[in-house]
């Protein structure tokens, strides 16, 4: 069962890799940094200030530091325990994707599926009351795990535990 849930998994990986082309490739290297998510995150914060004020504000950063702290470290210790390759290094997909980006380390859980989930969940759930269109945010976590998917960096299966995480 594991092991068919697993081929699964790299067919619809492959699937969604070959979508890939040199054009693209250097939009979504970018989409991939959470540097480039800041000016999302300024406007949510500049809102979230003028909304609810400095304390809670202040409140929801302190909280928001301490949830990635925790689902960071949590999935590198997840990842450590199942060892499994990323897709860039699993040598029996060598030749079948696209590898724009490549890494060491391991694949599941997505880091940065669990991380961005965590984020956009608490997010909505604290502004949601506040902010009308907050809904819109849980499209950043999509498109963040589709770029790890797209740079042969994650297996699909592994961001969706990790949204689920």
């Amino acid at each position: 069962m594991l092991e068919k849930i697993l081929q699964l998994d790299r067919e619809a990986f492959i699937y969604l890799n070959s979508f890939g082309s040199d054009t693209w490739d250097s939009f979504w290297l970018i989409i991939t940094q959470m540097y480039s998510w800041i000016p999302i995150f300024a406007i949510i914060l500049y809102l979230t200030f003028k909304r609810l004020g400095w304390r809670h504000a202040l409140l929801i950063i302190g909280m928001i530091t301490v949830l990635l702290l925790l689902t960071d470290q949590t999935t590198n210790l997840i990842k450590n325990y199942f060892q499994r390759l990323r897709p860039g290094s699993d040598p029996g997909l060598e030749g079948l994707m696209r590898a724009v980006k490549k890494r060491q380390s391991f694949s599941f859980i997505s880091g940065h599926a669990s991380n961005s989930m965590a984020v956009a969940f608490f997010l909505y759930r604290v502004l949601h009351p506040y902010l009308k269109y907050m809904g819109f945010f849980f499209l950043w976590p999509l498109i963040f795990a589709y770029s790890r998917i797209y740079l042969g960096l994650h297996y699909p299966g592994d961001i969706l535990v990790g949204y689920l995480y």
